[in-house]
């Protein structure tokens, strides 16, 4: 269960998915410093982490979907990676929806937006844990 989209040897999904975890992440951080705060720019800057990480995690998940079509059917190693793409794109449009509520006024988020937010925090660490397993356990098991 080796992952098929690679460069240079490296798993091109893996390579990719820091970028828009880690954007995502401090994006949320961002709105409780801004919450503790008060600096709009604190906010601003959110918005735009925001913005980077789902345009991130769309790239990344092309590379995903590669990989997980080369798993083959019936395996646990398959169910566990649509169980992780699943979330992740549940992640994407929970943070897709809090840049949405803030378009307008990127600089002042409403509550929603923010817990939109943390909401995705929270998934990502599940369907993260499940990613890690994937690659790690499964590959070595399976692969």
């Amino acid at each position: 269960m080796q992952p098929r989209a690679r460069i240079l040897g490296h798993p091109i999904h893996r390579v990719l998915i820091v970028f828009p975890l880690g954007l995502l992440a401090t994006s949320f951080f961002f709105d409780l410093a801004w919450l503790a705060r008060g600096s709009r720019q604190l906010a601003l800057v959110a918005w735009w982490m925001i913005f980077a990480g789902v345009v991130g995690g769309i790239v990344a998940a092309v590379f995903g979907v590669i990989d997980w079509l080369a798993i083959p059917r019936g395996t646990r190693a398959r169910s566990v990676g649509a169980l992780h793409g699943g979330g992740m794109g549940i992640v994407a449009l929970l943070y897709a929806a809090s840049w949405l509520l803030r378009r307008d006024a990127p600089d002042d988020p409403e509550g929603l937006a923010i817990l939109l937010s943390g909401l995705g925090v929270l998934l990502t660490v599940v369907t993260g844990w499940l990613g890690g397993e994937l690659a790690e356990r499964m590959e070595e098991t399976e692969g």
